[in-house]
């Protein structure tokens, strides 16, 4: 009886320790609604009023120099529109570690806000003022926004976030990336804001986002790792823990800081460049660049770009297609939730092996059925499942563990600067996508997704035989294997990759 009465108390700490506190649900939505949710949202709102904007340049050349706008010229306007994006990307994600040390976690998400207001404000001026160069910089604003937030919100996150439940909290990037996506489909429906005389309102909307994240995130700490190690305010950070949380649960974590602390004392947080000259970090870099640039490389903007092709192809009417593109935005949204749920069980590497290894067979079979469309009745149907499951493919594996890994494989005086690295190369690849990709499929049509096949392969296999396993491992414990494998290497005098490392 008394063994019973011991055990129960266990249970329920165990099972608290895989429940996260309603004070640390609450931060992860105050600072995703800013944040990622941004990224999605603008990546998503600009499909719909893509012919009303350019109706809109045609009609405001035509005023300023009494012509019509020629077709090279609309089209080159509409693309610096939309790709300009990714350049403020860059720029965001390049200042975004420096404004986290600088101002805090919190502090630059907050400041990030302003960004988003302009760009708001620009793009909601563009039409009643006739200048349409309003939008092209309130996209790079846009941009500048979505790669500070990219940047910084895993750092929060993934510093106020308990050790056991480091994963599933960090999913809250990728959970409010997909359901930016996913609102940004639904608002610009033709029912909401997708009608053609909308299009300055739904554009401007995303200053929604900005003021709830200013109205809500100051209620809640800073991080408490930064506020300990990076400005030696032990008092804060005591409050911080306390906050997220309990009274009586904050030890354990205070412990992991604390370590942590002692081995930073004398250390100042590293730039970029210092990164590529400390050798020990060699293997976590190389894995920060394989992991960010296939998360662009790996084909999900074909599947995206072939997905109104397929579901025209399956009998889907012109205009119910943007309600079957919905359902792909949901789909992506559920498997990000559903990543979330799985990713403390089954850890990272059995998660992002996974799915890079679902995506390579959906390569396969994708190219088949495109290729024999309409050999058959029922192939544009096989087309439409292959859509949909490398779209959960990727949300149950790249989509949702490539943040989280990259804020588990640094240090906390390392972190800010890997997330510059990693968040610079994922705009560059984003970008070079952009550029690339209309030749890619102009070259290759349905045959391109055999080079994404071979990406999707490279990737898994790289993972499976040099990344660990960081489930519930402190940020030392994880350091400290990929310093053994340095070693391991250095003993057998050799450079090559870890493939006969045990995992």
């Amino acid at each position: 009886m008394n063994e019973l009465k011991m055990n129960v108390p266990e249970e329920s700490t165990a099972l608290r320790r895989k429940v996260p506190s309603k004070s640390l649900l609450l931060a992860v939505c105050a600072a995703g609604i800013g944040g990622t949710f941004q990224y999605g949202y603008n990546i998503s709102i600009i499909n719909a009023p893509t012919k009303a904007v350019q109706n809109f340049i045609n009609q405001t050349w035509t005023e300023r120099y009494n012509t019509e706008i020629s077709t090279q010229v609309l089209t080159l306007l509409w693309s610096t529109i939309v790709s300009i994006f990714t350049l403020g990307g860059l720029v965001g994600a390049s200042v975004g570690g420096t404004l986290a040390i600088r101002f805090g976690r919190k502090g630059t998400l907050l400041f990030n806000n302003t960004f988003a207001l302009l760009a708001a404000l620009f793009m909601g001026l563009s039409y009643p003022s006739s200048t349409f160069e309003l939008l092209i910089i309130g996209r790079f604003l846009t941009g500048v926004n979505a790669g500070i937030g990219i940047c910084v919100q895993p750092l929060y996150i993934g510093e106020i976030a308990p050790r056991a439940l480091r994963g599933a909290m960090a999913m809250g990037t990728s959970i409010f990336i997909t359901g930016g996506i996913l609102t940004g489909q639904v608002i610009g429906l033709n029912e909401l804001l997708g009608k053609e005389e909308y299009w300055p309102i739904l554009l401007s909307t995303i200053c929604i986002p900005a003021v709830m994240q200013l109205l809500i995130l100051p209620w809640f700490p800073e991080s408490p790792r930064y506020l300990l190690i990076d400005r030696g305010d032990d008092v804060a950070c005591n409050k911080a823990l306390m906050w997220f949380h309990g009274p009586d649960k904050y030890h354990g974590e205070k412990e992991d800081m604390e370590r942590e602390r002692v081995s930073a004392i004398g250390i100042k947080p590293k730039k970029p460049w210092e990164l590529f000259t400390d050798t020990s970090l060699r293997w976590q870099l190389l894995t920060l660049f394989v992991i960010h640039t296939s998360q662009q490389l790996n084909g999900i903007n074909a599947i995206y770009f072939y997905a109104d092709y397929v579901f025209t192809q399956a009998g889907i009417p012109a205009d119910k297609i943007p309600y079957a593109t919905v359902g792909t935005g949901a789909c992506e949204c559920i498997t990000a939730l559903t990543c979330g749920l799985l990713i403390e069980s089954l850890g990272r590497r059995a998660l992002i092996i996974g799915g890079y290894s679902l995506m390579s067979v959906c390569c396969v079979c994708f190219t088949i059925a495109l290729t024999f469309q309409e050999s058959s009745p029922w192939v544009p149907y096989l087309s439409m499942i292959c859509v949909f499951a490398f779209i959960l493919s990727f949300g149950l594996g790249p989509g949702g563990v490539t943040n989280i890994l990259t804020t588990e494989l640094f240090t906390q005086t390392d972190r800010p600067a890997a997330y510059m690295i990693g968040g610079s190369i994922n705009w560059i690849a984003f970008f070079f996508i952009g550029m690339i990709f209309p030749f890619i499929v102009n070259g290759l049509k349905q045959y391109c997704f055999l080079v994404f096949l071979v990406i999707c392969c490279l990737v898994a296999t790289y993972i499976f035989f040099v990344v660990p396993e960081t489930k519930n491992k402190t940020f030392l414990e994880i350091q400290s294997e990929f310093y053994s494998k340095k070693k391991l290497i250095a003993a057998n005098g050799t450079e090559g990759p870890l493939l006969s490392t045990p995992m």
